[in-house]
């Protein structure tokens, strides 16, 4: 393992159809930005999103099986469990991209 090694586990909520999608990336920043440009093939249709949920992982490993947990039934349910009032407003306003 390199040092400085980082993956982020995300998960974000489309403002279109307030569904949740997850993913991992090493650069949180510009893979939500690319998901808000619509550059990303399976959420281009559901933009715009806002980021509901992030962890941090020094290994790929953690960051997968974490990532893969999130997107069970179990460990959705579990995510919306904790993001309740997050989830309860339907009135989001979704982050501005930054040029």
């Amino acid at each position: 393992m390199a040092i400085g090694e980082k993956y982020y586990v995300y998960t974000i909520l489309s403002l279109r159809d307030f569904d949740l999608y997850t993913g991992i990336t090493r650069d949180l920043k510009v893979r939500i930005q690319e998901h808000m440009r619509g550059v990303v093939t399976y959420t281009k249709i559901r933009v715009p999103f806002k980021l509901v949920h992030y962890e941090y992982f020094v290994n790929l490993e953690d960051a997968r099986r974490r990532q893969m947990y999130l997107k069970t039934n179990i460990g959705r349910a579990k995510l919306k469990d904790s993001l309740k009032k997050t989830l309860a407003r339907k009135t989001y306003m979704p982050y501005r991209l930054v040029k």
